[in-house]
Order: structure tokens, then C-alpha cells, then sequence
């Protein structure tokens, strides 16, 4: 009787330890915007990352969650959320690659003629028939239905407005949709 109930008890104990790991585990994890010397934002982190960079000096703390603190034995620390690096990282200006996703990311996978979000393809602006390009200035996400309307027309020959102009994206766009939820803090970095 007394064996099962010190078995029960470690069982008990060793759940908490399993608990405290991986609460510990996602809060370390959280993320954290990384921005370039001159407040360009580059990457996401974790938490545990971002502590390194700023022991180490290589970065430091714009704003922090004012309700997280980071507990050692001795002291607290604020809990990252936007660091800044204090050298500037030089990364070669990439142009996003034109593709069928990429253009669909640009446009919210809705058509931009009639706003459905289902049954999509692209679409050119000026038809390919009149010389049309396969450019980001020409190409838009569009339902069938509506593809199939405008044929070989124009827009504005088939009486139909495109929602919103296509335009090329700029890496930044991409960043933000990378990222599901956005804190606060990192609205001002991200342009929004």
C-alpha cells in the first residue's frame, strides 16, 4: 500500500518537472524581431537567441514585454521583444522571384476583380495576345469565372475594375505575411 503511494507521488513529481520543461521551453522560444543598424527589420528569433545576442553586446533591447521578466538566480531581466544589431549586416538586395504563389501572396488569394477565394488563376492584364509581359505589373490572381469573362480583353474593355493595381512587391510585404500574429511593438519596424 505505502509502495503505490510513493509510486503515485514520483509519477506526480516527474509530471511536474515535465510541465516545468516545457512551459520553460515555450516561453524561451517566443519570438523576437531582429532589426538591422539602421532599424531594417532582417529575421525573427527566439527569445533564447535574442538573450545571447544582447549578453554578448551584439545587440541591443528596444522594447521588451513589460509583463515578462526572465529570472536567473541572482537577478531579473526584461523579456525581448524587438532588438536592434549594432553593426550593420550588408544582405544582397533580392528581388522576390515571380511565381504563381507569389503573386497569390500579393494579392491575398482573392480575385481582384470580384473578391471571391475560390477556384483562382492568374490572370494578364493586357492579354498576351497583345503583347502582355509576364511582369508583376501585369499579372493578378482571378476566379475563373471571371478569368473566363474578361477573355482576351482588357480590363476596361470587358467593363470590369480591378480591385486594387498590380504592382511588384517589396521584400518587406513578405515579411509581415511571414509572421501570423504581429505584437504591437513591432508594428512600427514592419511599417504598419
Amino acid at each position: 500500500m505505502i509502495f503505490n503511494d510513493f509510486k503515485l507521488i514520483i509519477r506526480a513529481v516527474w509530471a511536474v518537472i515535465r510541465f516545468k520543461k516545457i512551459i520553460k521551453y515555450l516561453l524561451m522560444d517566443s519570438p523576437v524581431l531582429v532589426l538591422n543598424q539602421d532599424y531594417q527589420p532582417l529575421s525573427v528569433c527566439s527569445v533564447q537567441r535574442s538573450i545571447k545576442l544582447l549578453f554578448m553586446e551584439k545587440a541591443e533591447l528596444l522594447h521588451d514585454h513589460p509583463t515578462r521578466k526572465i529570472r536567473t538566480v541572482d537577478d531579473y531581466f526584461s523579456y525581448p521583444s524587438v532588438i536592434r544589431l549594432r553593426r550593420y549586416i550588408k544582405l544582397p538586395y533580392k528581388r522576390i522571384v515571380l511565381s504563381r504563389r507569389n503573386i497569390m501572396k500579393r494579392d491575398n488569394h482573392t480575385c481582384q476583380y470580384c473578391g471571391r477565394r475560390s477556384d483562382l488563376t492568374l490572370d494578364h492584364v493586357m492579354p498576351r495576345s497583345r503583347n502582355g509581359a509576364d511582369s508583376w505589373e501585369n499579372l493578378v490572381t482571378a476566379c475563373n469565372i471571371c478569368n473566363v469573362k474578361k477573355g482576351n480583353r482588357t480590363p476596361a474593355e470587358a467593363s470590369m475594375e480591378l480591385k486594387t493595381e498590380p504592382y511588384r512587391p517589396v521584400h518587406i510585404t513578405f515579411f509581415q505575411n511571414l509572421i501570423s500574429s504581429v505584437q504591437d511593438d513591432w508594428k512600427p519596424y514592419l511599417y504598419m
